[in-house]
């Protein structure tokens, strides 16, 4: 087994269950409470794969998550109940972030005096210790960032492992488990449990960083920007002398957080001539993707081919290059896992082609990245009518912190379709997204803009309207009620 109580920190939880009273030849059975989650899902998975007994359960279960969790042999308990761990018999109980203290198992957790942990300490204690991690931090891009990279070290042969926030095109699923140094982790700046409020990367040892942003997010648990760079300015002192970081240069901030510390620095950009150490030269975009000459600290190091999208995912790539070269990686080996890089699930994703149709979902949220997206999907179909359907779900999107900034964020849209947000207890009144507002300032862009709360409303209402040619982009962080299987059912049934 990989996991050593002696390679833990004294891990108590606020009810005083110390793991180091644990057995480690106990561990044999773990349950995660808060499965269904991109994150828990793949570390059950991975825990299985590693030859524990695994268990999970959680509220809501839907695809793909379900799907994964189902292939891969792992029951998913529903709802949360008691006597889920009385099914599961854990010897340990890993604790999701979305999990609060008042959560029926987390509750008999305490009562019980289960073992029990974060999911970032999990993964830390049974599988990084032991590594080189190689983390991907930032505001936006950390899982096409952290699949590509993890890639291109299957494909140097370097045999990694990796955990990643989305369903990678190349392996089907969301980790994988090698017998390598390397350790690729997507490392989350939102807090870790209700018992930990500290972010999630604190807990991942990092000793390559790829950090490709630092942009106000995350407005539930962080008062402002300078209280959001205090979390980065922690991840960063983490990361040793002999480390490495790759910062993008068109973050100064996120620049600056990275000079901070004592690792080496290595900036990168995606504009041709940025003022970086690593950028792009005779950058062009065609059917087939991006295709750029790579110039490191001035020098040319030959074309890449990147069979994806949009000046940002060249920005991220620049960085993954940069991190690749600081671990030993030639640029044929970088070229060869760029060029087989088949993207990630949700993001730019063509899910279906109906009656000349094309609709495309992707996992943007935050503004810049509704604006990169459709940035990327205006260049990659060109000429066609480009429609938005955006749903803000996040605690952050959800918020009228960014009302300006989303006004801008769909320039390049011909149409715009916008879901108005449930009420919830994390939006304080007052402070809500105000999309009828939205719809405003967006028709005032010259963007034919509805918005309404009701998905079948919303379905209907692309489906009366759209023609063929149009490119239908579908931005959410959720299911969105089902909006994308629902539309693509009423442009078949309407055809």
């Amino acid at each position: 087994m990989p996991f050593s109580m002696s390679q833990t920190h004294d891990t108590s939880n606020d009810d005083g269950n110390v793991l180091s009273d644990l057995d480690p030849a106990s561990v044999r059975r773990i349950h995660l409470v808060g499965v269904a989650g991109t994150g828990m899902g793949s570390f059950a998975g991975m825990l299985k794969a590693a030859g524990y007994e695994v268990t999970g359960s959680d509220e809501n279960v839907y695809p793909p998550m379900s799907d994964m969790l189902r292939a891969w042999g792992i029951p998913a308990l529903t709802p949360y109940r008691p006597e889920n761990l009385d099914v599961a018999r854990p010897d340990l109980v890993i604790i999701g972030n979305v999990i609060r203290r008042v959560n029926p198992e987390a509750t008999a957790v305490r009562a019980r005096r289960l073992p029990s942990m974060s999911f970032p300490a999990a993964l830390g204690a049974f599988f990084l210790r032991s590594r080189h991690p190689v983390v991907v931090a930032g505001t936006h891009g950390k899982t096409t960032t952290s699949s590509l990279f993890g890639h291109v070290l299957v494909e140097a042969g370097r045999d990694p492992s990796f955990l990643v926030g989305g369903v990678t095109r190349n392996y089907e699923g969301n980790y994988r488990l090698g017998k390598g140094p390397h350790f690729v982790v997507e490392g989350d700046e939102y807090d870790t449990a209700y018992f930990d409020k500290g972010p999630k990367f604190l807990h991942y040892q990092p000793r390559t960083v790829i950090l490709t942003s630092v942009e106000f997010d995350h407005a539930d648990i962080y008062r402002d920007l300078p209280h959001y760079e205090a979390a980065f300015e922690r991840f960063v002192r983490l990361v040793p002398a002999d480390g490495f970081i790759a910062v993008s240069a068109a973050y100064p901030n996120a620049v600056r957080i990275a000079r901070a510390g004592v690792a080496k620095v290595v900036t990168y950009q995606g504009d041709e001539g940025a003022s970086a150490d690593v950028v792009p030269r005779a950058l062009r975009f065609g059917p087939e993707g991006a295709r750029f000459e790579v110039v490191d600290h001035g020098v040319p190091q030959g074309e890449l081919l990147l069979p994806l999208g949009g000046r940002h995912n060249v920005e991220n790539a620049l960085g993954a290059y940069a991190a690749a070269r600081s671990l030993g990686l030639s640029h044929d080996e970088v070229r060869r896992g760029f060029l087989t890089f088949r993207g990630v699930k949700r993001r730019q994703e063509v899910r279906a082609e109906v009656g000349g149709i094309t609709v495309i979902d992707d996992f943007a949220h935050h503004p810049t990245a509704v604006r990169e997206t459709i940035a990327a999907v205006r260049g990659r179909f060109p000429g066609r009518r480009l429609w938005a359907v955006f749903e803000p779900r996040s605690n952050t999107s959800r918020r009228n912190i960014h009302q300006e900034e989303y006004a801008r964020a769909f320039d390049g849209a011909a149409l715009a379709t916008l879901r108005v947000p449930e009420k919830t207890d994390r939006v304080p009144t007052g402070e809500e997204l105000d999309v009828p507002k939205l719809v405003r300032a967006l028709r005032a862009r010259g963007i034919d803009a509805e918005g309404d709360a009701d998905v079948e409303v919303l379905v209907q209402d692309v489906r009366r309207r759209a023609q063929p040619g149009d490119v239908i982009l579908v931005m959410s962080n959720g299911a969105f009620g089902g909006f994308i299987e629902k539309l693509i059912a009423a442009l078949k049934e309407g055809r």
